[in-house]
Order: C-alpha cells, then structure tokens, then sequence
C-alpha cells in the first residue's frame, strides 16, 4: 500500500509540511497555480529552493501583500532570552491567536524555523482580526474539492479548540491576526491539498521533537512547547532536548495529529521519493521535515485496541448505562454479545474499541462502570477507509454524503436525516431522494 512517512526530528510547521508534500508531486506546477487561484487576499506561493546543514530541499514562500511573516515580526514584543527563539517567530503567529483581550499572546510562537507562517506584522493589517467563524466561512469559498475543505475546517477546528483552553476563553474569542491568519490558511489548505493529490493508503508520523526552553512575549514568558500546540500534542509520543526554542507550531501540531494514522518509528517501506521542508533557520542539524513515500508490505493501515471481559452480574440496563458513559469517555464503539459463562450462568461478553493513546483510561473506564474485576486487551491492526464527506444536489436541495476512500476502494453513503427530510417536506418516497443522490454522485 502506498505509505506517507513523515519524520519531524526538527519539529514541524505547516509551511515545512507543505514543502516537504510539495517535493513528493508528480504535477508541482499544478499544485503552485491551484494554490496561487484560490482567491485569498494578497496571498501567493512560490515554492524557493533551499539548503540545510548541505542538504537540498524547498522553502515554500508563502506572503501576504508581497510580504513573509518574519520579516516585519515585532521583535520589541518578544524580547527573546534564547538564541532560537527566533526561529519560531514565522512560524505560528498565523495559527492561533488570542481571545479578544489577549491580542499578541502568540506572537513569539511563531518564531520557529517556519518562516512563512507570516505574522501580523503589516502595521495597517495589525487591528485587524478573524475569528474560527471567519475562518471557516473563507475556507467554504475555496475553490477546492469539498474533501480538501472539510479537512481544512477540522484542522482550524482543532487549534481554535486549543487555543481557547490555552487561554481560557469561549472558542468564539478566540481571534487571528488577519495577516497571520491568511498566510496560515495558505499552510493549512497546501497541506491538506497536496494529501488529497498523493492519496496515500496509510500516514505514519514519527515522534514529534518540540523544543525546549521558553520563549519572553509582550505579556510574560512562555514555556516550550507553547500551551496551545502541548494541548494539540495530547496523547502523542513528543519530546525535546537540547536545541532552544519552538519547534512545533499549533498548526504543524493541528495538521499532525488530523492526519496522522499512527506514531511510530519508520515502517519498511519500499522508498520510491524524500520530500525535504526546509526551515529558515540554521542550526546545527538539518532543519527540515523529511516526508518518505513508498510501498509498504504492511497489512492493516492502523491499529486499533480491544478492552474485553466478560460480566453476568448486571442488568440489561446497568449495562447499557455504562455502554453511554464508556462512549463519552472517548471510546470508538461499545457492544456485548451473550454468553454463557462458568457455572452455566448467561451473561454477557462486553468489548471495548479505542484508540492505543486511550487504552489506560478506557480500561479503568470499564473497571468503574461495569462489575468485572479485570479485562483483557488486544492490540489488533486495522484495514480502514479514509473517512470523508461531500454535498450532493438534488430537485429538491442538497444532501449531505459521508465518503470513505482507500485501497482503490471507494463507498458513499448519504445522511439519512438529510434525505428524509427532503422526503418529509416534498411529499416522497425515501427511495426518490436517494436515488437522486445516487445519480448526483
């Protein structure tokens, strides 16, 4: 199956992510016309190439108004007390921001090796803002495969989310600096573009070096990871060293994590092509992401953990209780099945789906809802589709499809709410409406 690896010894940032994409293309051309026709204000990409520690890659240039982020950064707003903590100083002023009353919070994060996340330095864009809602609204009118979109919509999600815990704030106060927050559209929407191009079957990411130290902002030292990217980071294998400063960005971070199938070291992988993402800036190592692409002879793509005991001592009703409550403590799918158990009694064999990173609070999840003393886990590998999801039109209005891809496979299903509501307003059979949708496909 074709695999994607991408190994972050140098953190990451959305413009290093999308380089390092872009090497792997078969149609660079294409991508960089599609990217720069997307109608975002004043934005253009070109793809710059580049040098690291005597390796070559490509710096994506990604501007706003003719401009990169770092090069009008307000370093009398950062003061910082490292020698790298410039490096991130690009890198994710796009991603997050601040809610309302904590306008420049963020701006040191981004001085990472990501240059192009551009900051909101123009000083006639700099009382400008965008909220998630702004966001989400400009990337609905890209004009790029809905896929892509809603991808897009999920990774902006996914830092507004951590940016509001960070701060403390309602997802709604939480604010982008406008020329930040285009430039980091332009990350978010390259990266997520330049996936749905590969289609790669299976995503592996390495462990994630973010740094260390802190980093002095306008309003007080930060630590390193910044709180919003180690929110992001939760449940995945990280770790830092040495080298000072921010490495990982909230939207490298946000990017990661939405796409990543598993962490892990390298799987063996036939390598057909390296991409480098290249960072702006230098340090004693190569300062790049590093993207490897090839066939791997794995079955599954992904794994999946079983939570397994058996119980016949609870009520049909206890034990749909804790069937809810597993479910809301982040369990993929709840389900039992009859049995007989020691003794001839009937009862009930109850199994548990998570994701590895929820194994220990799930188990203890089962040990405090259900009456079983212990349980079993099982490690399973996993065959999936990617999930997506698209709008289809009909006579009688749109209806929303969930999609899966992969494999060469590829399934779509509509929503039944969407279609029986149609159904219910126009006086038809369910039937109809789904049989247009079919044709609509």
């Amino acid at each position: 199956m074709k695999t994607l690896y991408i190994e972050c010894n140098m953190g990451a940032a959305g413009d290093m992510l999308m380089s390092a994409l872009y090497e792997l293309l078969e149609d660079k051309e294409s991508f960089l016309n599609t990217m720069n026709s997307l109608g975002l204000p004043g934005v253009h990409l070109e793809a710059a190439s580049a040098v690291t520690s005597g390796i070559s890659g490509t710096h994506m240039k990604v501007t706003v108004h003719g401009e990169e982020e770092d090069e009008h950064l307000h370093h009398h707003e950062h003061d910082h007390d490292h020698d790298h903590d410039h490096e991130h100083e690009h890198e994710h002023h796009h991603d997050h921001d601040h809610c309302h009353d904590h306008e420049h919070e963020h701006h040191h994060e981004h001085d990472h090796d990501h240059h192009h996340d551009h900051d909101h330095d123009h000083e006639h864009h700099h009382h400008h803002h965008a909220t998630p809602g702004h966001i989400a609204h400009l990337i609905d009118h890209l004009p790029l495969p809905e896929e892509v979109k809603t991808h897009a919509k999920a990774v902006y999600d996914a830092i507004a989310q951590a940016e509001a815990k960070a701060h403390g704030c309602p997802v709604g106060d939480v604010h982008y600096h406008e020329v930040g927050a285009l430039d980091a559209v332009a990350d978010v929407a390259g990266v997520c573009y330049a996936l749905y191009l590969l289609k790669p079957d299976k995503i592996v990411v390495s462990p994630i070096h973010v740094g260390s130290g802190t980093v002095k902002c306008a309003h007080g030292i930060m630590p390193v990871p910044a709180p919003a990217t180690a929110a992001l980071l939760s449940g995945v294998p990280t770790y830092g060293g040495e080298i000072k400063g921010e490495l990982c960005t909230p939207t490298g971070a946000a990017l990661l994590t939405h796409f990543a199938q598993s962490f892990g070291s390298m799987p063996v992988l036939n390598v057909e092509k390296v991409g480098y993402g290249v960072g702006t800036r230098q340090f004693e190592q190569a300062n790049c992401v590093r993207a490897f692409w090839g066939e791997s002879q794995e079955g599954g793509n992904g794994e999946i953990v079983e939570l397994v005991c058996n119980i016949d001592d609870m009520t049909g009703e206890a034990l749909a209780f804790a069937g809810e409550q597993l479910l809301a403590a982040g369990a993929l799918d709840v389900y039992s099945v009859p049995g007989t158990m020691k003794k001839g009694r009937p009862g009930h064999v109850l199994t548990v789906l998570c994701d590895a990173g929820k194994e220990r609070e799930l188990a203890q999840a089962v040990l405090r809802h259900t009456t079983t003393n212990g349980l079993r886990v099982r490690r399973c590998e996993k065959y999936f589709l990617t999930p997506g999801s698209k709008t289809v039109d009909t006579p009688w209005g749109a209806v929303r499809v969930k999609t899966a891809e992969g494999f060469g496979i590829s399934h779509a299903k509509p929503e039944y709410e969407d279609a029986a509501a149609l159904a219910r307003e126009n006086g038809l059979p369910l039937a109809a409406v789904l049989e247009a949708v079919k044709k609509g496909l």
